[in-house]
C-alpha cells in the first residue's frame, strides 16, 4: 500500500495513506521544559482514521503518543513532569527533568511503501551537561488495506558519553512497588481506557501482565473502543528477538485502568549501568490495526511481518 511524507523541516514528518494520515513524528522542541522536550508520535492513527494515542491528558500533560523516555537516570528524569522520590511521593522537581535534543537526520529515504529515517540526538541534563549520544531509526512499513494494519519499527542505540556511570531505573527501583515505567511508551486515548489487554497466553488483565519480563511475553496487545464511531482498534507491542541480547532483561509496564498506557521497561525492578563509551541497543515494533483482534489473529499478523 503506498504511502505518501510529508516533511516540515525543522518541526515534523506526516506520513499518510490513501488520503488517511497515519502518523506525525514530531521533533521541534516542546515549549515547556517541565514535560521533557523530546521527540514523540502524535496523532497515530489506523488505516481506518481512528486516532489510538493520546496527547498531554490531563491527568499526565507529559504523556504525548508514542514516545522514548528514561524516567530515573543517574538522578534525572527524562520521562516528564513530577519526579518519584522515595518516601516523599511525586514532586515537581523541575531542576531534575531533563531533555532529548534532534541533532540531525543522518538518513531519510521514501519508498512507494515505507518510510525510514535514522535520527540522531543528544541527551542533556537539566543543568545542560550532555550525556548520552542516541542513534534512533523509525520506519512504517506493510501498510495493508486487506488486513487493515502497518507497522511502525523504533529502534535505539545510545552511547554514554558523560564520562561517569549512566544509572538506569524506574520508579520501582527507587522504592514504589509495581511501577517500573521507562524507556519507549505508548499513551492511549482517553476512550481507551479499560480496554482489552492480550498476550500470547491468552487474554489477560494490566495487573497479571505487569511487570512480565518479555523473555517470557515477547509481545503484548490492546484492544480498544473508541467514542464517537462504532470501532475498535488493536495496537500490538513487540519486542525483536535480539532484545534478549541486550544490556539489561526488559519487562511489561501494562495499564487498562485508570489510563491506557504500555511501556517496554529496560530497568523495571533493578537498575543497569552504562559505563563511560559504553552503548546499548534495542528494537521494538508496534502494530496498528483496524479491528478487535484475537491471540490467534495478532500471532498471524507477527508471523506475516517477519523482522
Amino acid at each position: 500500500m503506498p504511502v505518501t511524507v510529508t516533511h516540515t523541516h525543522g518541526e515534523r514528518i506526516r506520513v499518510a495513506a490513501d488520503g488517511t494520515e497515519l502518523l506525525t513524528y514530531v521533533y521541534a522542541p516542546d515549549p515547556v521544559a517541565f514535560e521533557s522536550r523530546k521527540p514523540y508520535v502524535h496523532p497515530l492513527r489506523t488505516l481506518a482514521g481512528n486516532q489510538v494515542s493520546g496527547y498531554r491528558p490531563n491527568d499526565h500533560r507529559w504523556h504525548k503518543g508514542l514516545q522514548m523516555t528514561a524516567s530515573h537516570l543517574s538522578g534525572q528524569n527524562f520521562w516528564g513532569g513530577n519526579s518519584y522520590v522515595h518516601g516523599e511521593g511525586y514532586l515537581p522537581r523541575h531542576e531534575l527533568v531533563g531533555s532529548m535534543r534532534h541533532d540531525a537526520f543522518e538518513t531519510f529515504e521514501v519508498s512507494d511503501d515505507r518510510l525510514d529515517f535514522t535520527e540522531l540526538l543528544t541527551w542533556v541534563e537539566n543543568g545542560g551537561e550532555e550525556w548520552a549520544r542516541e542513534r534512533r531509526t523509525v520506519a512504517l512499513h506493510s501498510a495493508d488495506a486487506r488486513t487493515g494494519t502497518y507497522a511502525v519499527d523504533w529502534s535505539i542505540r545510545l552511547t554514554n558519553i558523560r564520562g561517569e556511570p549512566l544509572h538506569f531505573g524506574s520508579p520501582t527501583t527507587h522504592g514504589r512497588e509495581m511501577a517500573g515505567y521507562t524507556g519507549l511508551h505508548w499513551r492511549g486515548p482517553r476512550d481507551f481506557t479499560g480496554g482489552q489487554v492480550l498476550s500470547s497466553a491468552g487474554p489477560g488483565t494490566d495487573e497479571e501482565l505487569m511487570g512480565q519480563p518479555a523473555s517470557e511475553y515477547p509481545w503484548i496487545a490492546f484492544v480498544g473502543e473508541h467514542d464517537d464511531v462504532d470501532a475498535h482498534s488493536t495496537l500490538v507491542f513487540a519486542h525483536a528477538p535480539d532484545n534478549e541480547d541486550s544490556v539489561h532483561a526488559s519487562h511489561w509496564f501494562v495499564r487498562s485502568e485508570p489510563v491506557p498506557t504500555v511501556a517496554f521497561s529496560w530497568a523495571f525492578f533493578e537498575e543497569f549501568v552504562l559505563q563511560p563509551g559504553e552503548k546499548f541497543s534495542y528494537r521494538y515494533r508496534v502494530l496498528v490495526a483496524n479491528g478487535a483482534w484475537d491471540v490467534d489473529g495478532v500471532e498471524r499478523l507477527l508471523r506475516a511481518v517477519p523482522w
